[in-house]
């Protein structure tokens, strides 16, 4: 019997996936906030600017293999956009919701331990909070399953002895 494996394979998937996302939301957020901390924007200017650069390095970091692989880029616009879309909302929102509840986070400046603390805090709640709905994504056939039948699932291996 086989029930053990699965479910502790799709839970390993889903950690991968969400690790993939939280690269990409991780550079948006810190490029967001360092920017939007520097220029001394507000609040919500700084996390309109993290949650975009989130979803645009998300974005990029998933269509990279995909484009590799040989998909046209409006086909891999639309397997990031069904693979990551549903992840990286939910990491922004609890990103950005732990920075905006933090007292004093926000405004702590690039040269606060709170400033670094709280970030570092926010990625990884997200994190945790994520990895349930990329699993759940996953068994459905959805989120990161998408992208895994553009490389690693479905390869021609005949040839390629080199590794990369």
């Amino acid at each position: 019997m086989n029930h053990g494996a699965a479910p502790a394979s799709l839970t390993k998937q889903a950690v991968s996936a969400t690790l993939h996302c939280l690269t990409g939301c991780a550079i948006g957020e810190v490029l967001g906030m360092i920017i939007g901390t520097a220029l001394g924007w507000s609040n919500l200017a700084t996390v309109a600017l993290s949650v975009l650069l989130a979803f645009f390095f998300g974005y990029s970091l998933t269509m990279r293999p995909v484009l590799k692989a040989g998909v046209a880029f409006k086909v891999a616009i639309g397997v990031a956009f069904a693979a990551d879309t549903l992840s990286i909302a939910v990491m922004e929102i609890v990103d950005n919701g732990i920075m905006l509840v933090v007292p004093g986070a926000m405004e702590a400046g690039l040269g606060s331990w709170l400033f670094w603390a709280s970030l570092a805090f926010a990625l990884v709640v997200a994190f945790v909070l994520t990895v349930p709905v990329n699993r759940w994504l996953i068994s459905r056939g959805k989120g990161h399953a998408v992208v895994h039948q553009y490389h690693g699932g479905h390869e021609v291996h005949e040839g390629h002895h080199d590794h990369h």
